[in-house]
């Protein structure tokens, strides 16, 4: 496990970004997309659609992640 973030390239809604996660956010996130049977660029496009604007893309996705499982 590396706590060094790793740089991804995402697709939201046609504009390449990408985003800087650790391994554990990423392989979380893919494990969410594919319980909800979504594309993962789709979850990240529905999550920086809802993001507060004050906070980047890679901590809207680590809070999901990190919300997805406490509510569990």
């Amino acid at each position: 496990m590396s706590a060094r973030p790793v740089k991804r390239s995402l697709t939201l809604r046609g504009h390449r970004t990408s985003v800087s996660l650790e391994d554990e956010f990423w392989q979380a996130f893919r494990d969410i997309a594919r319980i909800q049977d979504k594309p993962i660029n789709v979850l990240a496009a529905e999550i920086d659609a809802t993001r507060d604007l004050d906070a980047g893309l890679a901590t809207a996705i680590r809070l999901f992640v990190l919300r997805y499982y406490r509510d569990r």
